[in-house]
C-alpha cells in the first residue's frame, strides 16, 4: 500500500510522518471551490467589540466573493448581515480604496443605485415608486439578508451557513484555554496588513510552527534552543516550546533567555524582540527585564530569575493602572506560545499582550493573500491608542517578520515546481501544518495529508 491509499483523518494519524500535496496550495480550481466549501461555512473572525463601540457603528469583513456588515445595533447588541441590495445586488457599503475594510457609523444603509434604504435591523424602509410592484415587495423580500455573527474573546465572528453549529462549539477547547487571559480586555497597538504573493495556507503556516526559527531567524539562537510542539485538539491546534524542568513555564511566550546568566541573555532577547519585531512582548516587559542585573546576583537560578521578572513587571503595571490576570502557571505550559482556530486565526496570548496574525484569500487568486497581523496588550484606563488597519509595503514591516515573507514568497514559487512531489512537514513540530490540512479536506473533499510510513 503506497501513501496515496493512507490518508491521514485522526489526531494519531498526524503523529507520524505525512505528506500534503501541492493543490491546495496552487490549484485556481481548488482556490475558487474554497469560497463555497470553507469559507461560507466556517466560523471567521472578522473584527473587534470595541470596533464598533455605539449603535449605528460598523465594520465591513470581505471573503472572496461575500462581504459582509457588522453593527452594533440600537440595543447594543451585535448583528450581521449580507453587505448586498436584495433589488439589483449592489453593494451597500464600499470598501474606500486601498483600505482593508469599510468603517463608519450609520443611521440607516441606502444602497447607491436606486435609493432602497434599510435601517439597523436591516428592514427595508424605502422604495422608490414600491407601488409599482404591486404589492409583491414584501418586508422577507426586502430585507437585507442575515449572517450568524456571535463574540468572543473581543473579537466579532461571523459564519454565513445559517446551519452552522454554534460559535462555541466550533471553538472546543479553545475558550477554555484561553479565557483566563481575559484577551478581551486587551487593546491593539498596531495593525497592518498586506496583499501578498502566496495562498492563504502558506501565510498562516509561516507562523504555526517554531521549527523555522533556527534558520529564518538565526539571531534568536543566541537567547536560547526553540524546539517546539504543536498538539491537536479537533478542529484546531496549539503551540509551545520545550522547557527545563522547573521552568515548565517557558513552554509559553514569556520565555527566559539561555546561557550562563540569564539576567542578562533574558535582557538582551527582550530588547532585540522590541526593536526588530515589535511583538511579543511590552515596554513593561523590557525594562523588567533591564533590571534583573541589577536586582539579582549573579548565578540566581534561572527559575528564580523567571519569577523574579515576571513579579517584578507585574508590579511595575499595576502602579500604573495595568493589572494582568492571574493565571495559575501549569495552565500557563499547558496553554503554549499560540493557538491555531480553524481556518484561518492565530491567537498568540499572553498574560498581558497577544499577536494574532490572520489570512484568506485574494479573490481565487491561489497565488495571493490578506495577510494581516495586530499587536494587543494592556492598557491603563483610557489609554488605548487608537489604532486602524494600516496598509504597510514588505519592506516596512519589522525585520523579523521581513524574514517570514522571505520564505513566504519563495515557498510559493518553489511548490510549482515540476519537481515538487508535496510538503513533508515535521510531524512533532510542524503538527498544525497536518492538522489544518485534514481539517480543510473534511470541507473540501480532497487534498488529505497521507501517510508517509
Amino acid at each position: 500500500m503506497t501513501s496515496a491509499d493512507r490518508p491521514v483523518t485522526t489526531a494519531a494519524d498526524l503523529e507520524t510522518p505525512f505528506t500534503i500535496p501541492p493543490d491546495a496550495y496552487v490549484s485556481r480550481d481548488y482556490a475558487r471551490l474554497e469560497q463555497e466549501r470553507l469559507w461560507r461555512k466556517a466560523w471567521l473572525q472578522a473584527g473587534r467589540e470595541e470596533d464598533i463601540p455605539a449603535p449605528g457603528d460598523f465594520v465591513t469583513y470581505d471573503v472572496g466573493d461575500d462581504s459582509v456588515i457588522v453593527l452594533r445595533a440600537d440595543d447594543g447588541s451585535v448583528r450581521a448581515f449580507h453587505n448586498v441590495c436584495p433589488h439589483r445586488g449592489r453593494r451597500l457599503v464600499d470598501t474606500p480604496p486601498g483600505e482593508r475594510n469599510a468603517t463608519g457609523h450609520r443611521r440607516n444603509f441606502i444602497c447607491g443605485f436606486h435609493g432602497w434604504t434599510f435601517d439597523r435591523d436591516g428592514q427595508c424602509t424605502f422604495v422608490q415608486h414600491q407601488d409599482d410592484w404591486q404589492g409583491a415587495l414584501t418586508p422577507e423580500r426586502t430585507a437585507l439578508g442575515r449572517v450568524k455573527v456571535e463574540t468572543w474573546g473581543g473579537w466579532l465572528w461571523i459564519n454565513l451557513d445559517p446551519d452552522s453549529p454554534s460559535l462555541r462549539e466550533w471553538l472546543g477547547p479553545i475558550p477554555e484555554m484561553l479565557d483566563p487571559f481575559e484577551l478581551h480586555n486587551m487593546r491593539c497597538r498596531w495593525r497592518k496588513w498586506i496583499v501578498f504573493e502566496c495562498n492563504w495556507k502558506v501565510a498562516l503556516e509561516a507562523f504555526n510552527e517554531t521549527y523555522h526559527v533556527q534558520t529564518t531567524h538565526p539571531e534568536f539562537n543566541v537567547f536560547g534552543q526553540f524546539r517546539g510542539w504543536a498538539r491537536n485538539h479537533g478542529l484546531h491546534t496549539n503551540i509551545g516550546y520545550e522547557a527545563p524542568k522547573g521552568q515548565e513555564q517557558d513552554q509559553a511566550k514569556l520565555r527566559l533567555g539561555a546561557g550562563d546568566d540569564p539576567r542578562l541573555s533574558t535582557a538582551e532577547m527582550q530588547v532585540y524582540t522590541w526593536d526588530n519585531a515589535n511583538t511579543n512582548t511590552t515596554r513593561t516587559l523590557v525594562d523588567a527585564a533591564l533590571r534583573l542585573k541589577d536586582e539579582l546576583p549573579a548565578g540566581t537560578p534561572a527559575a528564580e530569575v523567571s519569577a523574579h521578572w515576571l513579579r517584578s513587571a507585574r508590579e511595575a503595571d499595576a502602579r500604573r493602572g495595568v493589572h494582568w490576570p492571574v493565571v495559575d502557571p501549569a495552565h500557563v505550559a499547558r496553554s503554549g506560545t499560540a493557538w491555531q482556530v480553524f481556518p484561518n486565526f492565530q491567537i498568540g496570548h499572553a498574560v498581558n499582550n497577544m499577536l494574532c496574525y490572520a489570512a484568506r484569500p485574494w479573490g481565487d487568486d491561489p497565488d495571493k493573500c490578506v495577510f494581516e497581523a495586530a499587536v494587543y496588550e494592556l492598557w491603563p484606563e483610557g489609554e488605548a491608542p487608537v489604532t486602524t488597519w494600516t496598509y504597510t509595503a514588505a519592506e516596512d514591516w519589522p525585520p523579523v517578520l521581513q524574514q517570514d515573507f522571505a520564505n513566504m514568497r519563495a515557498v510559493q514559487q518553489g511548490m510549482k515546481s515540476a519537481g515538487f512531489r508535496g510538503t513533508q512537514p515535521n510531524p512533532y513540530m510542524e503538527r498544525a501544518i497536518g492538522s489544518l490540512h485534514m481539517n480543510l479536506a473534511r470541507f473540501m473533499g480532497s487534498g488529505a495529508p497521507r501517510r508517509l510510513d
